[in-house]
């Protein structure tokens, strides 16, 4: 494809979006002596990795050796050729485990990108041969949003469900001290508060905390990192095409301020824009019905599917079409996207059921496969999954959260909003009222509850073995006693709150090799064409085998295309 448009800007690559992987993959092609813009379609950089909670995938890494870890290339290989099962070219596989923790240690030595290892956070396929019981997630420090100077106003706030009573910055090593409720983890909450209240300074500015956590500082973290090499960022730029010369990518069209123009580039274009969740008419074409763009997580007009149908256009391969990153989420009144629910399932004393009032799943299990399991029970009992209804009583309202729901003790019904109520939560003095408020079959729901309030007391889930490995425990109450994901439903009044088949991001597209280079259907590359993150087929195929799986591939083939592309001659100018 050729475009008349005159040529206004010349670099040796440019790199579409501004989440983990291309903000990743454009500090590579700069140290590697290239020349690269970033262009962004939001006002806001940092895309979904900002709404994240920043951990990164990283197997055989160098901060869990430090700490004498027990880690190797061959045990992850194992692991992963398990959980993709065969769906996945071993290459790239391979290309995944050879360059993660070499993409972490430069990062780590050359950035201001500040991680440490979460050594008890554990893969989440426990059955499968390979997996570790902690040490392949990494998990971000805080940041100094002040090092950004006014680029931090630009920086996509943080999801209100990473931040402790939605505004003070803490890492996920604090939020699981206190959901287990270890040792200490009043105290710990206790200083967080005082320390965001008392930077007196900061809080004269902004009521955001000073301090940036999870994906919002990792993404802060990348940002002054850019800053520092002087990688120019267009925000507002929508990118609409790619213009390709005599059989390799020679440019881009985007739109900016209104105008078209069109970027020429000399070694190649790295798509890192994300998927197209937020595109309904895309959503309706490939993914499992029932589905809406209002239950995704992602941010509102963003990832729309641009890059995805750039490389239709031009004859690429695509893959996971039909597959999301899922993950369960509640609509919150007045918010502008929804909110997943990810650790708060596996506390004691809440369950999920159908319409029929049943247990279909392990509340526990990972977010992608709670959702698949949504949608596979949602085709068993003829529409009655989706939605589906997390049920709990006064004693977990009063000790754990629930999505936006803080616990009572923090946030009593009274100080609830009015609009919540019959939107976000439902509420009745028994169960039947209950499941009449929900339309949810009474009986079903009453020897639901019956049932595992027996499994409560004998610490055994007969049904799906909830609490039964060490990642369901990782987020149970280290309190509760025999199993820490288990406790009875009996206190009224009892609460439901709606569960929609939400996702993080949509989890295929465009086919790519172990270079990262985007492929025909023949399996030829198309030169200069290089894909990362959520525009690209997942290398994890269909499974999530831990936390930072998506921003690790991510991150470590934006490392991989950067180092490509240095290889590369410089290609054929755009035909004006």
């Amino acid at each position: 494809m050729t475009s008349q448009a005159n040529v206004t800007d010349t670099y040796d690559v440019v790199v579409v979006g501004s989440g983990a992987g291309a903000m990743s993959a454009a500090i590579f092609a700069a140290d590697q002596g290239m020349s690269v813009l970033i262009v962004e379609k939001s006002d806001k950089y940092g895309g979904t990795s900002a709404l994240s909670g920043g951990g990164i995938w990283v197997p055989n890494n160098h901060y869990f050796k430090a700490r004498g870890g027990n880690d190797s290339y061959d045990q992850a290989l194992t692991y992963l050729k398990a959980s993709t099962q065969g769906s996945v070219d071993e290459k790239r596989l391979r290309a995944y485990l050879d360059n993660a923790p070499k993409m972490m240690q430069y990062l780590q030595e050359n950035t201001q990108l500040n991680y440490t290892v979460a050594e008890r956070y554990p893969d989440y396929y426990q059955h499968l041969p390979g997996s570790a019981p902690g040490g392949r997630t990494l998990d971000p420090e805080l940041f100094d949003t002040s090092k950004l100077g006014d680029e931090v106003d630009n920086l996509r706030p943080a999801s209100p469900t990473t931040l402790l009573l939605g505004k003070i910055a803490w890492t996920a090593r604090h939020a699981h001290k206190a959901m287990s409720k270890e040792r200490g983890w009043r105290l710990m909450i206790v200083w967080l508060m005082l320390r965001y209240k008392l930077d007196f300074k900061w809080r004269r500015k902004t009521r955001r905390d000073r301090r940036a956590a999870l994906g919002n500082a990792l993404i802060a973290s990348l940002r002054a990192s850019l800053m520092d090499r002087k990688v120019p960022l267009w925000l507002n730029t929508d990118f609409q095409e790619l213009i390709e010369t005599n059989g390799r990518i020679s440019g881009l069209i985007v739109k900016r301020d209104g105008q078209e123009q069109v970027i020429q580039v000399r070694k190649g274009v790295i798509l890192g824009s994300g998927g197209f969740e937020q595109n309904q008419s895309l959503r309706d074409k490939y993914l499992p019905k029932p589905t809406q763009q209002a239950w995704s997580a992602t941010p509102p007009g963003n990832n729309t599917g641009a890059a995805l149908e750039a490389g239709q256009a031009i004859g690429a391969a695509t893959e996971l079409l039909d597959w999301a990153w899922w993950a369960p989420t509640i609509s919150v009144p007045g918010e502008d996207k929804a909110r997943g629910v990810f650790a708060e399932r596996a506390f004691p004393g809440a369950i999920v059921v159908n319409g029929e009032g049943k247990r279909f799943v392990n509340e526990a299990v990972g977010y992608l496969e709670f959702v698949d399991e949504m949608y596979k029970d949602n085709q068993k009992t003829g529409g009655k999954s989706a939605p589906a209804w997390v049920v709990f009583d006064a004693h977990f309202r009063f000790n754990y959260a629930m999505g936006p729901l803080m616990p009572s003790q923090v946030m009593p019904d009274s100080r609830m909003p009015k609009a919540w109520h019959k939107t976000v939560y439902w509420k009745a003095d028994s169960l039947d009222g209950l499941a009449a408020e929900i339309g949810v079959d009474a009986a079903g729901l009453k020897n639901t509850v019956e049932r595992v309030n027996g499994f409560a007391a004998t610490g055994n889930d007969e049904d799906f073995q909830r609490g039964g490995n060490v990642f369901d425990r990782y987020y149970g109450d280290s309190n509760v006693k025999p199993n820490p994901c288990l406790a009875p439903i009996k206190k009224g009044p009892f609460y439901a709150m709606r569960l929609d088949a939400g996702d993080i991001g949509t989890k295929g597209g465009l086919l790519t090799n172990e270079r990262g280079c985007v492929v025909r259907e023949d399996g030829s590359e198309i030169p200069g064409l290089y894909a990362i993150g959520n525009c690209s087929a997942s290398v994890m195929g269909t499974t999530y085998p831990g936390a930072g799986a998506t921003l690790g591939p991510a991150m470590t083939f934006g490392y991989i295309a950067a180092h490509d592309l240095a290889r590369q001659p410089a290609g054929t100018k755009v035909t004006p």
